[in-house]
């Protein structure tokens, strides 16, 4: 699949706070993916996926905790957001391909197994697919602030609107949608970097198509692949952990059902944070990530 992509600018991303990770690059189709990676080359693998419209800088604060536990945390950008390229319109974007596109930086670029996967929003709809696709390549599951919707229920009104206000704003505020996710107050220069990987409108075709990719109807193009999934999990049989915050209006219902469908999941509560826990409590999501690690070794 060839498609017109942008790739921001490198100067763009300039001026990051307590974000000194180099970028690394993996081809994903001919696409470029980029991603930072944390702690020793040999540690066990732990995947970070983000969501919308954040990229690999929400998972600053987590990167280090887990580094220093001696894990190898990667954070990607997924495609369309931070370093990686952005495919210039919104029809390039669907749920499949971004499931391939990851599948191809963390299987085939990086060769990854006995991966522990960490996903927030879109980062849980994309890798509790590829967990449930290629359960011999994970160890473990963190399920943080996320769902694996059918398309069978259907979304409430608000967010109805919500994913038809993002597709259609002259101007997209990224900046302001990851402020309202959270219940702390974001420094300037932390809102500077959400906007960086986004010079102008043009290359907000992934922040603005997302929304509409999540199945909202029994026959959208991604409901059968993700009944496929939960079946998958209904029978997983690896350490499971659902560690949502306390306070996510967005998919804080989900957490229950993950409970209840997944074998032996256990539960944590990340007080004192929004959608982005990350941002509210990064520190505190890491050292509970890294525990889990550490207590359920030899059970994978």
């Amino acid at each position: 699949m060839r498609v017109r992509a942008l790739r921001t600018p490198q100067d763009r991303f300039a001026a990051l706070p307590d974000f000194g990770y180099p970028p690394r690059y993996a081809d994903v189709g001919g696409l470029r993916m980029a991603y930072v990676a944390a702690g020793p080359p040999d540690g066990e693998p732990v995947l970070l996926l983000h969501g919308e419209p954040s990229w690999s800088f929400l998972y600053r604060k987590v990167l280090p905790v887990l580094a220093d536990a001696g894990l190898r945390a990667i954070a990607a950008d997924l495609v369309g957001f931070g370093r990686s390229d952005k495919p210039a319109e919104m029809s390039d974007h669907s749920y499949a391909r971004h499931v391939e596109w990851v599948r191809a930086l963390a299987f085939d670029a990086l060769g990854l197994s006995g991966v522990t996967l960490v996903g927030q929003d879109w980062g849980g709809l994309i890798g509790l697919r590829l967990v449930a696709e290629h359960p011999g390549r994970f160890a473990r599951v963190v399920a943080a602030n996320t769902g694996l919707p059918t398309g069978d229920h259907p979304m409430p009104e608000v967010w109805l609107r919500f994913r038809e206000v993002v597709r259609t704003a002259p101007v997209l505020g990224v900046s302001r949608l990851v402020q309202a996710g959270c219940r702390s107050v974001l420094a300037g220069e932390v809102l500077a970097a959400y906007e960086a990987p986004f010079p102008d409108e043009s290359f907000k075709a992934g922040p603005r198509v997302m929304p509409s990719l999540v199945p909202t109807t029994p026959d959208d193009p991604a409901s059968a692949a993700n009944r496929a999934a939960w079946q998958q999990l209904s029978a997983w049989d690896k350490p499971f952990l659902v560690a949502f915050s306390d306070s996510d209006p967005i998919t804080g219902a989900m957490a229950p059902i993950l409970k209840a469908a997944v074998p032996g999941a256990a539960e944590t509560v990340i007080e004192g944070a929004g959608h982005f826990l990350q941002e509210d409590a990064g520190e505190r999501l890491g050292t509970v990530i890294a525990d889990f690690i550490r207590g359920t070794r030899g059970r994978t």
